[in-house]
């Protein structure tokens, strides 16, 4: 990431609600910076937000793109335990682990990280999440805070790596798996035609090669 693109994400206020129209705040940031994006797209930002972001890329306030939303109170998400069936949707959904909860077992929104983003509400198949004000007459910055902001980008990126790690576990039980076939494919195989083997095995192979090709990617180093 540019300097300027990370002095635009420490202005943003780190929900992470995809509003913008890009996947995070940090996607944002990087467009804003590129000139791919305008800087008045962030509505949990509000008019403060534009402000800042004008303050730091030099261009001219303008008002909220009306088509990412509108400057509003911040709002707080509540799960209805008589409705939830612990589905783990909302779970998933949360960009910050904001919920809390077990499958087939009744979740719970920490209040102290719900960063209002919304995410949770498409996903949930019984509709038991509830919306509330949280910040009464305030919006934007005025509905928010620094210290907010910097604990919901840290617990996005905790969130982010968690998942990527166990992404890639998954990806690296499935390689060991198709590696353990590879050796003794006959023995893995309800086939014993030489052609009906070689294609499984090169069907195979060529999967190892797009697993080692996105490890080798998705590397620091690359």
């Amino acid at each position: 990431m540019t300097d300027l693109a990370d002095r635009i994400l420490a202005a943003l206020p780190q929900t992470q609600c995809t509003r913008c129209g890009y996947p995070d705040c940090a996607a944002y940031a990087r467009a804003v910076a590129d000139g791919a994006a305008d800087i008045n797209q962030c509505p949990p930002g509000g008019a403060e937000g534009v402000a800042r972001l004008a303050a730091i890329t030099g261009l001219s306030i303008k008002p909220l793109n009306p088509d990412n939303g509108v400057e509003a109170p911040r709002s707080m998400m509540f799960i209805d335990e008589d409705w939830c069936i612990g589905c783990t949707l909302c779970i998933k959904a949360c960009p910050v682990d904001a919920i809390v909860g077990s499958n087939k077992l009744m979740h719970t929104v920490i209040e102290a990280y719900c960063t209002g983003c919304e995410l949770c509400l498409p996903v949930c198949p019984v509709d038991c999440i509830l919306v509330e004000n949280a910040s009464g007459t305030a919006t934007g910055w005025a509905a928010w805070s620094q210290t907010a902001a910097d604990q919901a980008r840290e617990r996005y990126a905790f969130n982010s790596y968690r998942r990527k790690r166990q992404e890639g576990e998954h990806d690296k039980r499935l390689e060991e798996k198709a590696l353990m076939k590879l050796t003794d494919l006959e023995q893995h195989s309800q086939h014993t035609d030489t052609a009906v083997l070689d294609k499984k095995r090169a069907v195979i192979e060529a999967a190892l090669a797009r697993a080692r090709a996105k490890r080798s990617s998705d590397s620091p180093s690359s």
